[in-house]
């Protein structure tokens, strides 16, 4: 056999190898989808359940949870772990319907500034005494923190398929700690684990003070920094787009319903725009 013949040979021989690996992988018992339970509840019925308040059913026109659940590649035997969920808008729809076949874990998010920390530390009790009076939903949720960028009470090491923030990102730039959570976040997902990001709208050019204080982040900010922690942009959606936004406002986004922070003043304005303009993100851990 000539030299050439000799290299086309290897070439082929690698390449062979390469593909029975990647075939391995793909075909082993941690990358296999779970099978649902026969008592799984679908996305539809998570959402129409009547652990769902009439206020929290109200918002599902701004906030289309159905759409941005599908968007980021939710199913019901995954395990997922969701970050500060304060009073548990979301949790409410994870937590039937990953009962029977997946796992719901919860971050609340500790913030390293002692003020901020007790600011939220009554909605944290709130938040598990909804979940402790109602264990028929939320008898399985595992409840932990996420503080400097660490978690504890939830194993995180590799452990989710999913991550998702929901509005959150403009906390930690305050706090000074979206580079150590997006690392944490990294750290929790199994390889080809997907984090999903929701989040106030800034204009483009918008500094970072401008976003501490009006509660809007930069798209690119938040791709950049994700990046820089690993992850890859898979895709972004505008399900959650708002063009009657204008981003203006003297209260920042808390202008906006629900918070409604300047009381009566220009209520009926701010309730005609709606609740704010959100980037939706995809990112993966390769």
């Amino acid at each position: 056999m000539n030299d050439s013949l000799v290299v086309r040979a290897g070439r082929i021989a690698i390449a062979a190898t390469f593909l029975a690996l990647t075939m391995t992988a793909c075909t082993s018992p941690s990358m296999q989808p779970r099978e649902a339970s026969a008592g799984a509840v679908s996305l539809d019925a998570a959402i129409g359940g009547s652990q769902r308040s009439d206020k929290a059913r109200a918002r599902d026109v701004y906030r289309h949870p159905k759409e941005t659940l599908e968007f980021f590649g939710l199913d019901s035997t995954q395990a997922v772990l969701e970050i500060a969920p304060g009073g548990g808008w979301y949790t409410d729809i994870l937590a039937p319907y990953l009962r029977a076949s997946g796992q719901l874990s919860e971050a609340q998010y500790l913030s390293t500034s002692a003020d901020l920390a007790a600011e939220d530390s009554d909605v944290d009790a709130a938040y598990r005494r909804k979940l402790a009076d109602a264990p028929a939903i939320y008898g399985k949720v595992v409840v932990g923190t996420l503080h400097a960028g660490r978690f504890y009470g939830v194993d995180a090491n590799q452990t989710f398929d999913r991550v998702f923030t929901f509005r959150n990102i403009h906390n930690w730039i305050k706090d000074g700690q979206l580079d150590a959570n997006l690392r944490a976040f990294y750290g929790a997902l199994r390889h080809g684990g997907e984090l999903g990001v929701e989040e106030h709208r800034a204009r483009p050019g918008t500094t970072v003070q401008q976003m501490i204080d009006s509660g809007y982040v930069t798209e690119s900010y938040v791709i950049e920094h994700a990046q820089a922690a690993g992850f890859v942009l898979v895709a972004r959606s505008e399900i959650n787009a708002n063009p009657k936004d204008t981003k203006d406002y003297p209260h920042g986004v808390w202008s906006l319903p629900p918070t409604y922070r300047g009381g009566d003043v220009d209520r009926a304005r701010f309730a005609a725009i709606g609740e704010s303009d959100r980037m939706t993100l995809r990112f993966a851990k390769p």
